[in-house]
């Protein structure tokens, strides 16, 4: 049974993520904290094992929070109920203890989804695993008078306060400073105005009402679907705007013109930044394979260095790079991002709020100044999925030997990368049959015709 993805358990409420499921994972998940309650490991100090839960705005939410407390409970566990809250509010109420956060972040209405957390991080692999070992073993409920109990927590409060006295830390006093907001419909509206507020900047919210059927927007914070804000920022008197996706772990920015920042360049500044702020002798920045170049070169120039890890794995990469003795001080993939130093967690109104104090002291312009911005390009070229393997295998060999002068990295597909800072990415989709082709160059175009050449003659030549 496979139940995770890249980015916990998805789908349709009626469909997959049901109150069946919900309940089965709520007594995996409950079960999992009794047993590491009784080897010491995130057990909660007040009540041995507990799981806090929480939920997104959506229609379906109460309903499969339901379910969850009541797997939980029966698994012998003890809830803690936070409410409608964002995902990183349930995150970090979630350290010390186990967590479920009931979302499907930018997915459409008729979507639900389950995250899991231990300790303030997204279960890794091993646990998820567990997850979908107990719940296709369909383990019942623990005998009559084990069953937990429940009670609410507020959470909201101190996490963002946390925020806020995580962000001062960080750049110049943000009073005055004007900054527009669109919270799709979503969890963001719970936090991101708020610390902005606390932290002294004059906030407009677009969208900022709750509301599981997303009547503002689509909740995936895209461009097209920034449309309004991008507007009112460019007929406004803003420094900047921000978009969030459903739950508020993603983040898009927009300068005082109405264009949407290229993601990487938000993490090469927020890198960068972290990286010069950092005291420790090997400053490390977490990404994935495919992160832009721009974001290697702002980190070098600070002092630090660059490591790697699949997409949807940065925990386990910020693992990897401190068990390699390194020092990580922030963590992204595209529009996600992890602040080592206030928690484990992908939190956008932590980067919102961090960016707004940046912007107070350099201005937006400031900060992407150094930042080279080549031209990037993403396409995909169809392959069955059975042949994924053997064509990302001949790519290993066909495309180092195009490009004999490039530096080869095979560890999350295949990255070649060029001296005068040029690279492509050759990947399997995990979702869809296809091979994605990433790129980043002067000349991007010609430079992603070629590389498609070749992923194409691969993917003939193992369908011959």
């Amino acid at each position: 049974m496979e139940l995770f993805g890249t980015a916990g358990i998805r789908g349709s409420a009626r469909e997959r993520v049901t109150p069946e499921l919900a309940l089965a994972v709520g007594r995996a998940v409950g079960a999992d904290a009794v047993e590491s309650a009784g080897t010491g490991a995130a057990g909660d100090s007040d009540a041995g094992a507990a799981v806090v839960v929480g939920r997104d705005g959506r229609t379906t939410g109460p309903a499969l929070a339901a379910a969850v407390e009541a797997g939980v409970e029966s698994a012998g566990a003890d809830v803690r109920r936070v409410g409608v809250v964002p995902t990183p509010a349930l995150a970090f109420a979630s350290q010390g203890r186990f967590g479920v956060m009931l979302t499907a972040s930018h997915n459409p209405p008729t979507d639900n989804g389950i995250k899991v957390f231990v300790d303030g991080e997204e279960y890794d692999r091993e646990r998820e695993r567990g997850v979908e070992r107990r719940v296709e073993a369909g383990d019942g409920p623990v005998r009559w008078d084990a069953w937990g109990a429940a009670e609410s927590l507020d959470v909201l409060s101190p996490y963002r306060a946390s925020v806020v006295d995580y962000a001062e830390s960080h750049g110049a006093d943000a009073t005055g400073l004007d900054v527009a907001v669109d919270l799709g419909n979503g969890m963001g509206a719970l936090g991101t105005p708020q610390v902005l507020r606390e932290l002294g900047a004059r906030v407009v919210t677009l969208n900022g009402q709750v509301d599981g059927h997303f009547p503002g927007r689509e909740s995936k914070p895209t461009p097209e679907t920034l449309a309004d804000l991008r507007a009112f920022v460019a007929d406004g008197a803003f420094e900047f705007g921000i978009g969030h996706d459903g739950d508020a772990d993603r983040i898009v920015v927009v300068d005082a013109d109405g264009d949407v920042v290229h993601e990487d360049t938000v993490v090469a500044i927020l890198a960068s930044h972290f990286v010069r702020a950092s005291e420790t002798d090997d400053p490390v920045v977490v990404t994935t394979p495919n992160a832009s170049g721009r974001i290697d070169e702002r980190v070098r120039d600070a002092g630090g260095r660059v490591e790697r890890v699949r997409l949807g794995a940065l925990h386990e990469g910020i693992a990897s790079a401190r068990a390699g003795g390194g020092d990580v001080v922030f963590a992204a993939e595209p529009w996600k991002h992890v602040h080592p130093a206030h928690g484990g967690w992908i939190d956008g109104i932590a980067s919102a709020a961090v960016l707004t104090r940046l912007v107070a002291s350099e201005g937006l312009d400031g900060l992407r100044a150094p930042v080279t911005e080549r031209p990037y390009r993403k396409v995909s070229v169809e392959c069955p999925d059975d042949r994924k393997g053997e064509a990302m295998e001949r790519l290993a060999r066909t495309l180092p030997e195009a490009y004999p002068d490039a530096g080869v990295d095979t560890e999350y597909g295949v990255r070649l990368e060029f001296e005068d800072g040029s690279w492509t990415l050759v990947r399997p989709s995990g979702t869809e049959p296809y091979v994605r082709v990433y790129a980043e160059s002067d000349d991007v175009d010609a430079f992603v015709a070629e590389v498609t050449d070749v992923v194409e003659a691969a993917v003939a030549a193992v369908q011959d």
